[in-house]
């Protein structure tokens, strides 16, 4: 998933103004949302999964605490 205009502004905009520190969480952040986002969603031949929402959570890192959304999958089946 690639960031779109907007984004990446916004990160831009974030970087400028901050700490080093501050600049590496939220590029870690960034970059960590990005992977998440872009997973693809594994799928079986007689299920198919579809994304059902975001659930917070705030891992710990040596950059400092990341606020990430993370996807929830539901399942269905697929009929024959």
């Amino acid at each position: 998933m690639a960031l779109d205009k907007f984004a990446l502004l916004e990160v831009l905009s974030v970087l400028k103004n901050s700490e080093a520190s501050e600049r590496i969480r939220h590029s870690a952040q960034t970059i960590y949302q990005a992977l998440i986002e872009a997973e693809p969603t594994t799928a079986t031949p007689d299920r198919h999964a579809q994304r059902n929402g975001h659930r917070p959570r705030t891992p710990t890192t040596t950059a400092g605490d990341l606020e990430l959304r993370i996807p929830q999958a539901s399942h269905r089946l697929v009929p024959p």
